[in-house]
């Protein structure tokens, strides 16, 4: 008995690897654009010399003020978003059956761009927005689950982190 391979599939063909690669890439140059950095530079300020160091959105709001990082925190979760939503059907016109990994290199891509930024010696954020527009891109009702539960912690107790931690403990359960 001779093994034949099975025929081709002309309506789903294989995803080669070159496509799996460049999503990551284009990912991860969406995610190291530092946002909360030219910000804050554009406002004269070294936000890495400034309260915890980092360049994220909670620094920012605590030196900058709501202005400044209301819109860094949008532009990072844009960053985790926008990569998931669209560079799976622009690279490489993914059929369904790719889909959620071409989502969730994506994903990895623009998490890993903003924590390590190529532009700032692999220094970045922690990447909580940027995480938040990932899951508001792959999971939205989960994510609203995950939003309330951090946002209720967050004005109860006013610490951002104890927020993300609780939030990141909820969005499992959320998930399920």
């Amino acid at each position: 008995m001779i093994l034949e391979s099975p025929p081709a599939n002309p309506y789903n063909p294989p995803v080669p690897i070159v496509a799996h690669l460049l999503t990551a890439l284009c990912a991860y140059l969406c995610g190291s654009i530092p946002t909360g950095f030219l910000v804050a530079r554009a406002m004269g300020v070294d936000i890495r010399s400034q309260g915890s160091g980092n360049i994220g959105a909670t620094n920012v709001f605590r030196i900058l003020g709501k202005g400044p990082g209301i819109f860094v925190l949008l532009v990072d979760a844009l960053k985790g978003a926008l990569p998931v939503l669209f560079l799976p059907a622009w690279i490489g016109h993914v059929s369904n059956r790719d889909a959620i990994p071409f989502e969730m290199i994506a994903a990895l891509g623009a998490v890993l761009g903003h924590n390590f930024t190529c532009w700032l010696q692999f220094k970045g954020g922690k990447g909580i927005a940027t995480s938040a527009g990932v899951l508001a891109a792959m999971v939205p009702i989960p994510f609203l689950i995950t939003l309330g539960g951090f946002l209720v912690t967050l004005a109860l107790t006013r610490y951002v982190s104890l927020a993300s931690i609780l939030g990141a403990a909820i969005l499992p359960f959320a998930v399920a």
